[in-house]
C-alpha cells in the first residue's frame, strides 16, 4: 500500500492502570472505585474489594514492566499509552500530601519507556477514582474534586515534566452519561441521579479539565495537553428526517464535551438541551474563563459506530458503553459490538472539519477469545488473523483519512498486551498482540507469548504503513 503516514506518526499501543498494573494494596496505593467493581463498568459495586474481582492482580504489570515495555520496543513502538492511578499518588484523594512509592514506579516506568525511545502518553484519570472521594464526596457532583484534582495535577505536572511531553485529561469523559461510577465516581445509582446533578458533575469535570490544561501549558510549555472522548459515529437508520435529527441529537450529546475543551464554551445547542432536561448549570465565579483553556488535540477511542431512529421495535447494538440501534449492513464481534472500519475514517473527517486540531486515534482494537497453539518451531503463540484482518482494515481507513486531508498524530491499538476487559472484567476478552496466560478463574502463570499479529505490527511500525494490505 502507498503509505500516506508522517514519517513522526506515533505508532503504538494503548492501556489503563487499572486494567493491568494490580498490586492493588501495594506501596501505599489507596483503593479506587475500580477495586469494588468485580464485574465491569456496567457491574454492581461491593463493598470492599473480592477475590474474584480480575483487577487487583491485572497482568502485574506492576512487577513486570521491564518486561513488557521490553517487547512494546521489541515492536518498534514509538509512543505507549498509559494511565496513572490517582489513588497510588494520593491514596484518598484528598490528602495532604502525594505517596512517594507510587511517584517512584511511575518514574521507573518512564524511564524504562524512554530507554528505549519510547515517549509516554499519559491519561491522568482513566475510570479511576479514589474510592474515598465516591463515598466522601459523591464523586463529581462535589465541586470540591476540582481542588483533589487540581493538586493531583500539579503533582504530576511536576514531578515528570521532563518525562512526559503527551498528556490526557480524562479517559472518554463523556461516558459519564451512561456510566456514573466508573467516569465520574458518582455513588447515586443511575436511576435516582437527576439531570441536574449528571450535568453539574459533568461541569466540574470540564472546568477540571480546562484547569488542567491551563496549568500544563504553564508548566510545561512544550508539552501537549489533550482530552479523550468516546467517538461514536451516528448514522441514521433511514432518510426519514426524524430518523435524521434523532441522529444530530445522539451525536450533539457525545460531541458536547470535545466542543467544550475546543471551543472553551457551551455550545449554543446546549441552551435548549439544558432547557428540556431543567438543568441549570452552577457556574462559580472564574469558570467560564477557566474554560477558555483550550487543548491542543483531540484524541478519542473508536471500536464502533450505531444508527438511531425513531423507531422503537428496531434491534439494539449489543455493544459498547453507548447505546444505539444496529446496523444492518454491519458484522459483529463475539462481543456484539459492529465492525466498521469506515466509521473510523468518517470519524476522522467529521472531528477534523469541525475542529480543525490534530487528532490522535489512542484506543482502537478488536477483543477476541484467543487460542494459544504451539507454531511450526514448537513456540507457544496465537494465530490470530481476525485481529490483523480487524486491525489492518481499520488503518487503511486511517490512511484513507490522511488524503483526505485529516492530520493525525499517532495510532495506539487497545490493550496492545492482555488486560482486563473494563466493560466485562473478562480476561478471555483479550486485545493484545502479546498473551499473558492468566484466566478468568485466576489461574495461570502470567507467562507472556507473542501472537502472529505481534510480528504483523511490528512490520507495520517498521515500513510505517506500507505493508497494510487493500481490499
Amino acid at each position: 500500500m502507498i503509505s500516506n503516514f508522517n514519517e513522526d506518526f506515533l505508532w503504538g499501543g494503548a492501556t489503563a492502570a487499572n486494567q493491568f498494573e494490580g498490586a492493588y494494596n501495594e506501596d501505599g496505593k489507596g483503593l479506587s472505585t475500580q477495586d469494588v467493581a468485580p464485574k465491569g463498568i456496567m457491574g454492581p459495586i461491593t463493598e470492599e474489594p473480592t477475590k474474584d474481582n480480575m483487577k487487583l492482580i491485572g497482568i502485574d504489570f506492576y512487577h513486570r514492566y521491564k518486561e513488557d515495555i521490553k517487547l512494546f520496543a521489541e515492536m518498534g513502538f514509538k509512543v505507549f499509552r498509559l494511565s496513572i492511578a490517582w489513588s497510588r499518588i494520593f491514596p484518598n484523594g484528598d490528602d495532604l500530601e502525594p505517596n512517594e512509592l507510587g511517584l517512584k514506579f511511575y518514574d521507573d516506568v518512564f524511564d524504562e519507556c524512554l530507554k528505549y525511545g519510547i515517549e509516554p502518553l499519559v491519561t491522568i484519570s482513566h475510570y479511576e477514582t479514589p474510592l474515598n472521594l465516591a463515598k466522601k464526596y459523591n464523586g463529581w457532583t462535589n465541586r470540591k474534586l476540582i481542588g483533589f484534582y487540581e493538586t493531583y495535577v500539579r503533582t504530576l505536572f511536576s514531578r515528570y515534566k521532563d518525562k512526559v511531553k503527551y498528556w490526557l485529561t480524562f479517559n472518554e469523559i463523556n461516558s459519564i452519561l451512561h456510566i456514573p461510577f466508573m467516569s465520574g465516581a458518582v455513588m447515586t445509582s443511575k436511576e435516582e441521579l437527576t439531570k441536574q446533578d449528571l450535568y453539574q458533575a459533568i461541569h466540574h469535570e470540564l472546568v477540571a479539565s480546562a484547569l488542567a490544561t491551563k496549568i500544563g501549558h504553564e508548566m510545561m510549555p512544550n508539552a501537549m495537553i489533550g482530552c479523550m472522548v468516546l467517538a461514536m459515529p451516528v448514522y441514521p437508520l433511514t432518510p426519514n428526517p426524524d430518523d435524521v435529527l434523532k441522529a444530530l441529537e445522539t451525536d450533539r450529546s457525545n460531541l458536547l464535551f470535545s466542543d467544550i475543551h475546543v471551543r472553551g464554551k457551551y455550545p449554543p445547542y446546549a441552551k435548549r438541551l439544558f432547557e428540556e432536561y431543567d438543568v441549570s448549570i452552577v457556574m462559580a465565579s472564574g469558570d467560564e474563563e477557566i474554560l477558555k483553556n483550550t487543548v491542543d488535540f483531540v484524541s478519542f477511542s473508536y471500536y464502533m459506530s450505531v444508527c438511531e431512529t425513531t423507531d422503537h421495535t428496531r434491534k439494539s447494538t449489543n455493544g459498547n458503553i453507548m447505546p444505539g440501534v444496529s446496523n444492518p449492513y454491519l458484522k459483529e464481534s463475539e462481543w456484539g459490538w459492529q465492525i466498521d472500519p469506515k466509521g473510523l475514517r468518517y470519524a476522522l473527517n467529521t472531528l477534523y472539519d469541525r475542529y480543525e486540531k490534530p487528532l490522535f486515534i489512542v484506543e482502537n482494537g478488536l477483543g477476541a477469545v484467543d487460542q494459544l497453539v504451539e507454531d511450526e518451531k514448537g513456540n507457544k503463540t496465537v494465530l490470530d488473523d481476525y485481529r490483523i484482518q480487524y486491525l489492518n482494515d481499520h488503518l487503511v481507513q486511517v490512511n484513507e483519512a490522511i488524503k483526505d486531508g485529516v492530520e493525525i498524530m499517532g495510532y495506539t491499538t487497545w490493550g496492545c498486551i492482555d488486560l482486563v476487559s473494563a466493560s466485562t472484567a473478562e480476561l478471555k476478552k483479550r486485545y493484545g498482540f502479546i498473551y499473558v496466560d492468566r484466566n478468568d478463574d485466576g489461574s495461570g502463570t502470567l507467562q507472556r507469548y507473542r501472537k502472529k499479529s505481534f510480528h504483523w505490527y511490528k512490520e507495520v511500525i517498521a515500513t510505517n504503513g506500507e505493508s497494510l494490505k487493500e481490499k
